[in-house]
């Protein structure tokens, strides 16, 4: 209890209190000003705060005013951003005329960083900013802009189907072996996936930053080891309300499709595959049936010629996107509210005979609302909410499946769907072609347009945020926290029908009539049938709390530390399963403290102290601590005489410890504890002959082990900045990290133990190096034109150090060893070339994979033992990672007319054209009976008869798989560098006058295009989809768009 004297004690302190502040106040004078461009056109929304008093500030009206209470001797700073901050002495001043110089780069004057924001100069982190109007070309998928617009980010897209088409991404590229291996994903601080950063708007981006070493992720602890990337969404500010609008309609089509030779030379090779492997076999097409085939004139019923890509697939679609957001705000409250929907199309035809759409039709609706309330002169309260709305409707199998089906279909043998002949003139349903008995030939058309699903995501998260300024204890010292929650739902359904399929039963070539007989009459149906699918539930809870002090001491000591605390819990509401509905739990501490001295020497020290639920107790909590320095070397004194020239020069260099918990795979949670399957039917037991009774076993899926622990990773950076002539920003960074830990089987385990699984442990280690830089060039020409223009560069490779394998040194077979080796370093055979003749077979090694003739392919003996087999694998290629990354571009602007371009470079990478998926005339379809269809690239050079190119892009033909053939060796490896034109856009600006009277402050008019040009030596399909060629194209596409600001 409070003494009666403790508490009149406390009441006069703070009337003492109280008469200072009100004594400060009354010796304020109003100060009036105007802030204006060099333009002479006035800027609204610029900050003009008084350095005496950290809480007195004031923000400039739509005019360019602004009024503020301020002693007569206080210094007012002023700041906008892209501008460069002024600080102007008042003495005695009272109306102030102020003049703003663009900072060409000011976006990079603050650098957002773990929990919070640094200034640049004082950054020693490897932090990499991107001006968020960057990430602004004509696609709805951010993560597609991204591969070649930051350094150190690796990055490549493998599939262009909407809703399905996210790049992935390595910061520094791929540095471990273990289950997780991708950035670590924070909006607004956020955790998040690739798919909400894929939906995110760049016109409501305020900051994109890439961390990448130890001293930028260190406060991640856990989850910081494979990088950071950090996005802040706008805020409101204050002044009038302003509304801005942006509309684009794109037309898109594939970049590359899949060229296939036509029907008539499919029959033709088709029957010389059956010839060349057999010359007394029988031919699957007759003369007559070729001959006739090429008549125009023809039954198309009769004699089909299909190209079912052309047959699935329109050549172009439509897709749209539409984005406001409003903003404004008072001295009391801000905010910024935006909206965005966009619609994208697949390109699959529709079946008019149906009453519903199998195309594909990706809608998303975002909302997002960011309110700031000022609550006292020193308590600030931000309330976030986003809501993500995706609804996918296409086809059951989805669209990639539609592309390799078409690959895999006879074009030959039936049409799509047949003409109905006299006995069928009435049927209400689509009589679809097959082949066969029992109608099991595939038809991708059927399975394209029989149905449809219809999947919905929905992913709202609230955000309440609480900064307190805490000067009146001393000064510098905040303290703020948070509290996130996030509600996830996923579902799907399909609406299908089984289609009745017919061939055809026979064909009279005189009257040209056709009858037909249904194969699967009691089978098919005629109406639609429901099913329902998977459904997830989840919802997640964010603690975080942080005490933050920063403080100039004496002019020359910058001083500043951070405390946060985090605790978050994940859980699922529908798994069906006991581990996974528990509830996932994370908890950690982290710190960073820093010192400059005078703005030229600057030392950090941060940490992270993190728990995990998946190890056991004596391992659950690991310290990750980093360092780093930096000299600023341009503000020394011995540098002025050069500051025109070099306007920034400083070296940095950090070192720390990282970790990551994402380790095994993704069905492992606790690591302590066996995992074991008492119901499984492959090890049961039969009781009974007469009434057999099965019985299922028990097995273990994994031994517990109470020593797995974290995956460690030791990096180390160091690097440069440089400015020159206050035009050209150079940075460049070498960076090495070292993983160990990699938790990884046992390869040497004796099968005499009898154990059921693997034994694993944290044994394996990788080490990884590189280098990038970024240059900047931007200039003011002050005559109506204005250019800037970038390019960055990154390297990344990889290798294993240590790796539990079998001691292939010993057994006289060291390039089966991994250590060394890149960790996506490919393997197979050397292909030397084509078999020559029968003589060339016999005097060569044997080959053990089935039979083959001349034509085929001959490999390496490597280790000359007169047998191919696994042992000649070696190392062949690049690593299938592409381990450089570049990209280059200009932006330019003269009068009203602007004009961008951006292209995107990838090298040191290899895939491998997959010999079974591409092979002709075999069956790769799966369930159902199928040919493939005959590439182009085949049909135009392969081995034959009379033309023995031992070094052909096909080997001999063949309407069987030849598992010789079918082998990852150099035959199929491809080299998957290229040059992309990513984006080009011209737009034109209407003078403001002219749209004055539409109350519109701005009006931009622009066409721009996306993936134009692609230049590769490689030419079947899109090169950057690597071995998934056969799948849903990347998309190109030509962009109109209307920007309007009110």
């Amino acid at each position: 209890m409070i003494s009666k004297f403790n508490y009149i004690r406390f009441n006069l302190f703070f009337l003492f209190l109280i008469g200072i502040i009100y004594t400060s106040y009354s010796q304020d004078e109003i100060i009036t000003g105007l802030v204006i461009d060099k333009s002479g056109s006035p800027i609204p929304g610029v900050n003009i705060t008084e350095d005496a008093v950290s809480f007195n500030g004031a923000v400039t009206d739509f005019d360019g005013n602004f009024i503020i209470k301020a002693k007569p001797t206080s210094t007012l700073i002023i700041s906008y951003v892209g501008f460069i901050t002024q600080e102007i002495k008042l003495d005695g001043q009272k109306n102030l005329n102020i003049t703003l110089e663009e900072d060409l780069f000011g976006l990079e004057e603050v650098t957002v960083v773990a929990y919070g924001e640094q200034k640049k100069e004082s950054v020693i982190a490897a932090v990499t900013s991107v001006d968020p109007t960057e990430l602004r070309i004509p696609t709805s998928n951010l993560t597609t802009s991204l591969a070649g617009r930051v350094a150190g980010l690796i990055s490549y897209q493998r599939s262009g189907e909407p809703g399905r088409d996210n790049a992935e991404f390595f910061i520094r590229g791929v540095s471990t072996f273990g289950y997780a291996r991708s950035p670590l994903i924070l909006i607004d601080g956020i955790e998040t996936t690739s798919t909400d950063l894929a939906r995110l708007q760049p016109d409501d981006i305020a900051s994109f930053s890439i961390m990448k070493d130890a001293t930028a992720t260190a406060l991640y602890g856990a989850r910081g080891a494979n990088g950071v990337i950090m996005v802040t969404t706008k805020e409101g500010k204050q002044g009038k309300v302003k509304l801005n609008v942006r509309y684009e309609k794109a037309y898109t089509s594939a970049t590359k499709r899949v060229s296939i030779a036509d029907p008539i030379t499919y029959m033709r090779l088709h029957n010389e595959a059956l010839a060349t492997r057999d010359p007394l076999g029988g031919r699957i097409y007759s003369l007559e049936k070729i001959l006739i085939s090429q008549d125009p004139n023809r039954n198309q019923m009769a004699y089909p010629t299909i190209n079912w890509f052309d047959e699935l697939l329109e050549d172009y679609t439509l897709n749209s996107r539409f984005n406001f957001n409003v903003s404004g705000g008072g001295k009391i409250a801000r905010y910024y509210l935006a909206a965005t929907v966009n619609t994208d199309n697949g390109n699959l035809k529709i079946e008019p005979q149906n009453n519903f759409n199998n195309n594909i039709n990706f809608n998303r609706i975002s909302l997002r609302s960011n309110i700031n309330i000022n609550l006292t002169p020193t308590t600030e309260v931000a309330v976030r909410f986003n809501g993500n709305f995706d609804d996918y409707n296409g086809p059951l199998n989805g669209g990639e499946e539609i592309y390799k089906q078409a690959m895999q279909t006879n074009p030959v043998l039936y049409p799509k769907y047949y003409a109905p002949d006299a006995n069928y003139l009435n049927t209400t349903h689509i009589l679809f072609g097959n082949y066969g008995q029992f109608g099991d030939y595939l038809n991708p058309y059927a399975n394209m347009v029989r149905g449809y699903k219809d999947e919905s995501y929905n992913n709202v998260l609230a955000t309440v945020e609480i900064k307190q300024n805490l000067d009146f204890i001393t000064k510098g010292l905040k303290a703020r926290a948070l509290v996130n929650t996030s509600r996830y739902s996923f579902y799907n359904l399909e609406r299908k029908y089984n289609p009745f399929y017919y061939a055809l039963a026979n064909y009279d070539f005189q009257s040209d009539i056709y009858s037909l007989i249904a194969l699967n009459p009691n089978q098919g149906t005629e109406y639609l049938e429901y099913n329902e699918g998977a459904k997830t539930i989840s919802n997640s809870v964010y603690f975080e709390g942080s005490l933050n002090y920063n403080r100039i001491l004496n002019e020359k000591h910058n001083v500043s530390g951070m405390l946060v605390g985090i605790i978050r819990e994940l859980k699922y509401a529908n798994n069906g399963n006991l581990q996974t509905s528990l509830p996932y739990r994370n908890i950690g501490l982290s710190g960073r403290f820093t010192y400059a001295l005078d703005s030229k020497y600057f030392a950090e020290f941060n940490f992270g102290l993190n728990g995990s639920e998946r190890f056991a107790k004596s391992e659950r909590f690991g310290f990750f601590p980093s360092f780093g320095f930096g000299w600023y070397m341009s503000n020394e004194d011995f540098m002025k005489k050069y500051e025109n020239t070099i306007t920034k020069l400083k070296f940095k260099g950090t070192y720390g410890l990282v970790g990551n918990d994402q380790i095994g795979s993704a069905s492992d949670r606790f690591f302590y504890i066996s995992q074991v399957n008492l119901n499984d039917g492959g090890m049961g037991s039969m009781f009974g002959q007469e009434f057999s009774n099965w019985i299922n076993g028990v097995s273990i899926d994994r031994y517990a082990n109470d020593q797995i622990t974290w995956e460690k990773a030791t990096m180390t950076n160091i690097g440069f900045e440089l400015g020159l002539f206050g035009m050209i920003d150079l940075q460049a960074d070498y960076f090495t990290e070292y993983r160990s830990n990699i938790l990884m089987d046992r390869a040497q385990t004796p099968s005499t133990l009898g154990l059921q699984a693997p034994i694993r442990a944290n044994v394996g280690e990788a080490s990884s190096k590189g280098f990038e830089f970024t240059i900047d060039y931007k200039q003011d020409f002050r005559n109506d034109f204005y250019l800037s223009a970038r390019a960055n560069f990154s390297y990344a490779t990889s290798k294993y150090e240590v790796y539990d394998e079998l001691d292939y040194v010993s057994a006289g077979l060291p390039w089966r060893s991994r250590i060394g080796l890149n960790l996506s370093q490919p393997y197979g055979y050397i292909a030397e070339r084509l078999f020559i003749d029968e003589a060339d077979i016999a005097n060569s090694p044997l080959q053990t994979f089935g039979e083959y003739m001349p034509g085929d392919i001959k490999y390496k003996d490597i280790n000359n033992d007169g047998i191919i087999d696994i042992n000649d694998e070696v190392p062949i290629g690049y690593p299938t990672t592409p381990e450089i990354i570049y990209g280059f571009g200009i932006s330019s602007s003269y009068k009203n007319f602007d004009l961008s371009f951006f292209f995107q470079g990838s090298a040191r990478s290899s895939f491998f054209v997959d010999a079974y998926r591409t092979s002709p005339f075999i069956d790769t379809s799966g369930s159902a009976i199928g040919n493939n269809a005959l590439l182009t690239a085949w049909a135009n050079d392969y081995w034959s008869e009379n033309d023995r190119n031992l070094y052909a892009a096909w080997p001999r033909l063949s309407d069987q798989l030849i598992d010789n053939n079918n082998r990852n060796s150099t035959w199929w490896l491809r080299d998957g560098g290229f040059l992309r034109l990513k984006s080009l856009e011209i737009g034109y600006s209407i003078n403001p006058e002219d749209i004055e009277r539409l109350k519109l402050e701005s009006l931009r008019i622009y066409l721009s295009g996306t993936n134009l040009l692609t230049f590769s030596k490689f030419k079947i399909w899109d090169v950057e989809m690597g071995g998934n060629g056969l799948g849903y194209p990347i998309q190109k596409g030509i962009n109109l768009g209307l920007n309007m600001n009110f």
